[in-house]
């Protein structure tokens, strides 16, 4: 019985999420919310059987009721998530919503399967972050203020990373987490929101090259800190961000072509300085060379994903567990292996969506400030994606960075969350723009139509005057 429910759940998993996938890119149809709301029901119906089919498989493979309660919570959080941000904020963007609370769940049924005592701890600081995250629209859109610190923000950024590089816990040769009253996190991730907002700020102010300069400057120095902190796939995700932004905010290519080759030249110097990167890329190169050590963990990655096949061995079906630090650098690998290929591919692809959507409200608004902020946390999720994707497929050397909501980590889920957030608030601006918009044209056409019936007056009163005179 256990196998049947196993292998039937694959097929309804594999083609709910297939339907989901193709209704995120059938929203680009469409320019209002409005229009999209049926796409948007859909979605969740599609969302919510992914997630029931998984958890069949658990309850079935494991035969624990614990989970079955495990699974209740999850349900009403995610479900209260959406309605509340429906009923809150109506005017935002909810493909984005959808696509968070979607890759939240896969995240928490692959982190589950793996380690139900790890799960738990991530569904509380899910919860935990979303209570945050409720309050940041509302934020962004009331308080206009929070554009004047441009350079509190540098500082605060570049006192946060300094003093992981003096005080941080080493984990694998880099220093990338700090504890404080108990609690471990790691300060890059949320500096990455002060970065954004530094960098926005910067961009908009600079008037002349030397401000652009400074901006570099103080943009360098945190990459510095990151490189000396051994946190190199932080590091290069900040380079990417300055450069997408520095080229965004002047549309001058040789900036961008100067970046790619500043970029370029500091990876070789990286190579010869950082024996950690010379393995990494090594065992990128030939991962069956050394399969016993350097190229133990991206071996066992490729055999992951190749053992899964089209539709996955199916939730303990496989053994992603021989992975190292599978919950966090290697997570798409797991996903792969017990879910398959095509779902792998999906939720990919649905990354990719929302990443389209990020970009698309950044264009269309009009505060140049948001726009650079909104651009940076679309640049910085698929970039990081893209990192995580691709060291564990090969495609890439391993950088060691989580996948966005996907992957086990508190720092990293609330930290996307929040950004998640800033552009949901940006929406509101980009509605409350459209209003305004809305509200001069229309005084625009009473005053040219004030004119018309005025000059009609004028006209017949010399007509009527004419007549009187004859």
């Amino acid at each position: 019985m256990e196998l049947y429910v196993t292998e039937i759940s694959k097929y309804f998993i594999d083609a709910f999420m297939l339907i989901y996938c193709i209704e995120a890119f059938m929203t680009f149809r469409f320019k209002t919310e409005k229009k999209r709301r049926g796409i948007y029901i859909r979605q969740i119906i599609c969302m919510f059987v992914v997630q029931i089919s998984c958890f069949i498989q658990i309850i079935a493979r494991t035969g624990k009721p614990v989970y079955l309660f495990f699974f209740a919570f999850q349900i009403v959080i995610f479900a209260s998530v959406l309605m509340l941000f429906y009923v809150i904020y109506p005017e935002g963007n909810r493909l984005i919503i959808n696509n968070a609370c979607l890759l939240l769940m896969i995240g928490l049924i692959i982190i589950t399967r793996i380690s139900y005592d790890k799960a738990v701890k991530q569904f509380f600081i899910i919860t935990a972050s979303f209570i945050i995250g409720f309050f940041i629209p509302e934020i962004i859109f009331r308080f206009d203020f929070l554009k004047k610190f441009t350079w509190l923000y540098a500082a605060l950024g570049v006192v946060a990373i300094g003093a992981v590089l003096v005080y941080g816990a080493a984990t694998n040769g880099s220093k990338i987490t700090f504890t404080l009253a108990g609690i471990t996190f790691q300060p890059s991730e949320a500096v990455k929101v002060l970065f954004l907002f530094f960098m926005a700020g910067a961009l908009v102010e600079a008037k002349e090259i030397w401000q652009l300069f400074l901006a570099s400057v103080a943009a360098a120095a945190h990459v510095m800190i990151l490189v000396l902190s051994r946190d190199l796939g932080s590091a290069l995700i900040f380079f990417v961000i300055y450069l997408a932004l520095i080229y965004i905010s002047t549309d001058n290519v040789w900036y961008l072509l100067l970046g790619l080759a500043m970029g370029g030249f500091a990876s070789i110097v990286a190579y010869r300085l950082f024996s950690h990167i010379r393995v990494r890329v090594h065992a990128w190169r030939d991962p069956f060379g050394d399969i016993a050590s350097s190229g133990y963990q991206l071996s066992q990655s490729l055999f992951g994903i190749s053992s899964g096949g089209w539709f996955g061995l199916g939730l303990y079906g496989g053994s992603p567990t021989s992975i190292p630090y599978v919950e966090q650098d290697f997570i798409f690998s797991a996903i792969a292996e017990e879910l398959g290929v095509i779902f792998a591919v999906t939720m990919a692809l649905i990354i990719v969506s929302s990443f389209f959507m990020i970009m698309y409200e950044g264009y269309f608004i009009r505060d140049r400030y948001y726009r650079l902020v909104v651009c940076g946390i679309g640049v910085a999720y698929i970039f990081q994606s893209f990192l995580t994707i691709g060291g564990g497929s090969k495609f890439i050397p391993l950088t060691g960075v989580t996948l966005p909501l996907v992957s086990y980590g508190g720092t990293s889920v609330l930290v996307t969350i929040v950004m998640i957030m800033v552009v949901e608030g940006v929406c509101l601006i980009r509605t409350d723009e459209r209003f305004e918009a809305m509200q001069r044209r229309r005084a625009q056409l009473e005053a040219k139509k004030a004119e018309r019936q005025a000059r009609n007056r004028n006209d017949d009163y010399e007509r009527d005057y004419g007549r009187r005179e004859d």
